[in-house]
């Protein structure tokens, strides 16, 4: 009898399972058939799940400088920007390019260059990035994203700290972000509910 139950719960797992993937593979093909004109056809559950990995390299590659911050220089185009719309400085200006380029973004994380011997603000922080929203284009994708601080202000603290409007593109090393823009808080919010700062 404990066999013939091990045997069904396998069975109703495998079931499951399978349902869960028809399920997932039919709801990426209802995008796609009601998609805009001009929208790539073919835009794969892959293809999401690979750019949001490349976020998830991102926070690593810029939490530990690893690879000497090539890691986090590589999630970006060989000509890839990052472009600060967050600092006061970079708010006032409408966007600021920080880095562009593979050396220059290594370095932008304390890396390249640099050596990975600068202790950088965020340094002790840990970048948790959540709420990912893709939106294929003809060119490849757009994306939003929340940007969460760890330790910004102590051990178990937790700040929000903007967002990261993204381009990306498909190359043939595969995705990679083509442009990424640190925005305020909210920059996305109804106009009605903005403040002059975004903040």
């Amino acid at each position: 009898m404990p066999a013939f139950s091990s045997r069904r719960k396998l069975f109703t797992t495998i079931v499951v399972s399978a349902c869960f993937g028809a399920s997932v593979t039919l709801l990426v093909e209802q995008q796609n058939a009601l998609a805009a004109p001009g929208k790539p056809p073919g835009f794969t559950a892959l293809d999401y799940q690979e750019i949001i990995q490349l976020t998830n390299r991102y926070a690593y590659g810029i939490d530990t400088c690893s690879n000497n911050g090539y890691d986090y220089a590589d999630v970006f185009t060989p000509d890839g920007v990052f472009i600060d719309r967050n600092s006061d400085e970079g708010f006032r200006q409408g966007g600021r390019v920080l880095a562009r380029g593979r050396d220059k973004l290594a370095e932008l994380v304390g890396g390249g260059s640099r050596g990975c011997k600068t202790k950088l603000i965020w340094t002790d922080w840990s970048h948790i990035m959540t709420n990912q929203v893709i939106t294929p284009t003809p060119e490849g994708a757009t994306g939003r994203i929340y940007l969460l601080q760890l330790r910004v202000n102590g051990p178990g603290s937790i700040e929000r700290h903007g967002g990261y409007e993204d381009v990306y593109v498909k190359t043939t090393a595969g995705w990679r972000i083509k442009s990424r823009t640190h925005v305020r808080n909210n920059a996305w919010h109804n106009p009605l509910l903005q403040t002059a700062d975004l903040n």
